[in-house]
């Protein structure tokens, strides 16, 4: 199994969970993150005041599929996702060395399946 990790631009967001569907992936954490890579942040002017905005507001997508399906999920993501722009994010496919379902005690892909 492996993890994908995916860092994003909010508004592709909805993009690339049709994207996502369209392989087959039905199940994944989204969380709301901010940081900065070459972007650096920006400044802007607030009450007169301009102060750096270091970190900028980015949405990380994680999901876990067998080893087969990583190449065309990370491959949905990059293409949902290109803006062609800078900030348009990364991809991170790690390997996952067991999956638990809590409710039922599955394990392994049958864990990590939707039914």
């Amino acid at each position: 199994m492996k993890k994908i990790e995916a860092i994003i631009k909010p508004f592709k967001l909805e993009e690339v969970k049709e994207a996502l569907a369209e392989v087959g992936i039905q199940g994944m954490t989204v969380t709301e993150v901010k940081g900065f890579g070459r972007q650096k942040g920006h400044t802007e002017i607030y009450r007169g005041s301009e102060y750096t905005v270091d970190f900028l507001p980015k949405v990380k997508i994680e999901i876990i599929v067998d080893d087969e399906q990583a190449g065309s999920v990370a491959e949905a993501i990059v293409k949902s996702a290109n803006t062609g722009k800078i900030g348009d994010g990364k991809v991170f496919i790690a390997p996952v060395e067991e999956a638990i379902r809590i409710r039922t005690g599955e394990t392994g892909s049958a864990a990590v399946a939707v039914n």
